[in-house]
């Protein structure tokens, strides 16, 4: 019964990004020796995975940060449009803020040091494939605070604007903040789609709309919500994307 048990269970399939040919034999070697894992796939750039992957369809791809020809946090982003069954694990030998962020803006479900033991890579990859994130949502708002705190550090100096009509805004900056009640259905869909990860091609391909178009409206959204960067604002609509929005465009 057991056997037969075991017989019927799918491992999860894997495909590895790393340009040391080395480093992808050991993770082979670490995934096949366990029963529940099938790697599937591998490349060493960012072109050959981008190609790849999507034939292949893996449920969880560990890309490489830093590749001669891109980073797979691109590949990630790429990824998160064109295979959203697709879930990915960042790896990378630096510990590094910006890139931590610049992964969860990507779509990623985690990010891992390749110090990591073996255990907890297996361990990763199959949460990461049961479809939970190893991202911690207060991780991502304390560096939020932190790209606030050092963008608006001079203008946080000066105090803010207290003439009538300007409202406090969400940057630390002075100056007017319609609030996101202000946005359009179209903006709140961008908003949405920024959150997501997604290039103005991108959204712009989504939504059949000119990217010239699309980078119109995204200036729009962020002088409404106060925002200066466009992290800003994809952080802003993770933490409230799905509320409904009216005929107005208000939520």
């Amino acid at each position: 019964m057991d056997r037969a048990a075991d017989d019927v269970t799918e491992p999860i399939t894997v495909f590895l990004l790393d340009d040391h040919e080395i480093v992808r034999r050991g993770l082979i070697d670490l995934l096949e020796s366990h029963d529940g894992f099938r790697v599937v796939g591998e490349a060493g750039t960012a072109a050959e995975a981008l190609r790849r992957i999507p034939t292949l369809a893996p449920q969880v791809a560990l890309l490489d940060a830093r590749l001669p020809d891109g980073s797979g946090i691109d590949v990630c982003r790429e990824v998160r449009v064109s295979s959203p069954g697709t879930r990915c694990l960042i790896l990378t030998s630096y510990d590094d803020d910006e890139a931590l962020f610049a992964a969860v803006m990507a779509g990623a479900s985690g990010y891992l040091l390749k110090q990591i033991r073996g255990p907890s890579l297996t361990e990763a990859v199959e949460h990461v494939a049961a479809g939970h994130s190893l991202i911690d949502p207060a991780l991502v708002e304390r560096l939020l605070e932190r790209i606030r705190r050092r963008e608006g550090a001079a203008e946080a100096e000066q105090g803010r604007d207290a003439r009538p009509g300007h409202h406090p805004r969400r940057d630390g900056r002075s100056g007017p903040w319609a609030g996101p009640d202000s946005l359009t259905d179209r903006e709140q869909e961008i908003l949405d789609l920024i959150a997501e990860g997604l290039t103005n091609r991108q959204i712009g391909a989504r939504l059949h709309l000119a990217e010239k178009t699309v980078k119109n409206y995204v200036s729009g959204l962020l002088a409404k919500l106060g925002f200066e960067r466009r992290t800003q604002a994809a952080v802003y609509g993770a933490q409230h994307g799905g509320e409904p929005v009216d005929g107005h465009g208000h939520r």
